[in-house]
């Protein structure tokens, strides 16, 4: 009997501790090809490489799993690697695991998150993980069996079309995690700010900088369940349509 196909991949480069978590995960359930950006390509959303020729480099292949490290965006590596790299079409895709927070508005700017949608407008059913902790040795062991569980649930059920989920861990002291929660998504913002410095050479330059500020922290959303110790899980759809809104938009154009 052939073995699912998981594809995986991130925005924080293919040398990540947490994609190595992933792929360990993930090899338990099927064959795994791995396509992920050569260097870290966080906050790049959605975004495409254009103008430029994308470069894939074969890392190694052993043991069921095919690793290429791609010189683009993590969607490049979704259009990419499932349409040239792939021996038959994934039945599951992976992204992650993040460092750091995808939860709420960062969902925007994600590249973890932008190759998970990508992958469902393809109708691949799809997962995107990530831990509230942007340090690169951060402890990635007691994840492993709530990815294990979400995985393997996944598999055996499917998701609907055009949805995908959005799983973010919190920060963990051992043995702290609570379970999981399925959430919606906060309503939340960054108030960024560019900070101006000068350069050695007296030139000035600007950094982003920012905060994050969410007032919509109840029972129910994403927010609450990390803070609270949970494991958030948020359905996501690729339909960006402000359904509450129709009939008052349709009023003032029609």
């Amino acid at each position: 009997m052939m073995k699912p196909l998981i594809f995986i991949t991130n925005d924080d480069g293919y040398q990540s501790k947490g994609i190595r978590a992933l792929i360990s995960v993930a090899r338990d359930v099927g064959d795994v090809v791995v396509m992920a950006p050569l260097c870290n390509a966080s906050g790049l959303a959605h975004s495409l490489t254009g103008g430029r020729p994308i470069r894939v480099d074969n890392i190694s292949e052993a043991d069921g799993i095919r690793i290429y490290a791609c010189d683009g965006t993590p969607v490049d590596c979704v259009k990419l690697g499932v349409e040239n790299f792939c021996p038959r079409r994934p039945d599951l895709l992976l992204s992650g695991v993040n460092h750091g927070s995808n939860a709420s508005i960062n969902i925007v700017y994600s590249g973890t998150m932008g190759a998970v949608i990508e992958a469902t407008l393809m109708g691949i059913p799809s997962v995107g993980f990530s831990l509230l902790n942007h340090s690169p040795e951060a402890d990635f062991e007691p994840l492993k069996p709530y990815m294990c569980q979400i995985v393997d649930r996944v598999m055996d059920h499917g998701l609907p079309g055009g949805v995908a989920l959005n799983v973010n861990f919190p920060e963990h002291a051992e043995g702290s995690l609570k379970g999981v929660k399925v959430c919606r998504q906060s309503m939340a913002r960054w108030l960024d700010s560019y900070e101006k410095r000068v350069d050695p050479h007296g030139r000035p330059y600007y950094w982003l900088t920012g905060r994050f500020e969410c007032d919509d922290n109840g029972e129910g959303t994403d927010q609450w369940a990390l803070e609270n110790g949970y494991v958030s899980v948020v359905p996501t759809s690729t339909d960006s349509t402000a359904y509450d809104s129709l009939g008052l938009i349709k009023s003032i154009f029609e």
